[in-house]
């Protein structure tokens, strides 16, 4: 399987945010990256973008649903949403849509915040395996992968894609 790269895909989800901002779809947006691919991909975006607020960051730690089977993430690391989201059109970016569960997670933490006008899910790869219904309204890519596989976004400089086997035991 032969994976585009990061900056392909970061040109396409900028060229259809664009067309959402152009058409009057999104006005005046804020961007929200998730820890940590998800700012990756959101600091790309924004700076393609030239958004005038300030990146927000969220990390989802506290409101995932299944520590008991990934456990506590050690470098937990502050939420930071430096501007009012009430009533805002919010970009909210990640790196890899797969089970749904972590956006769920960030999308009940943003509503923690206030309550956004609209929330644009912004991904860089798509894959199989929703688990809960949420889909990505921007997309760099989407992949068909067996369940033994798994996409490894590197980064922050370079921002590179890996594909990798997982094994048993």
């Amino acid at each position: 399987m032969v994976l585009e790269t990061p900056d392909i895909l970061l040109a396409s989800m900028a060229s259809q945010l664009e067309q959402q901002l152009s058409k009057g779809r999104i006005e005046n947006p804020a961007m929200v990256g998730i820890h940590t691919g998800g700012v990756w991909v959101a600091t790309a975006l924004h700076q393609r973008l030239a958004l005038e607020d300030p990146l927000g960051t969220l990390d989802i730690s506290f409101y995932r649903d299944d520590f008991s089977r990934i456990g506590m993430s050690p470098e937990v690391k502050p939420s930071q949403l430096p501007f009012n989201i009430d009533d805002r059109h919010i970009i909210l970016v990640d790196d890899v849509l797969y089970t749904g569960r972590t956006v769920r997670a960030a999308l009940n933490e943003l509503f923690d915040y206030g309550r956004p006008a609209s929330i644009t899910l912004a991904v860089l790869i798509v894959r199989s395996g929703r688990e809960i219904p949420i889909c990505a309204d921007v997309a760099g890519t989407e992949l068909d992968l067996d369940s033994g596989q798994q996409i490894k976004l590197k980064g922050p400089q370079p921002l590179s894609l890996e594909l990798v086997e997982l094994t048993d035991g």
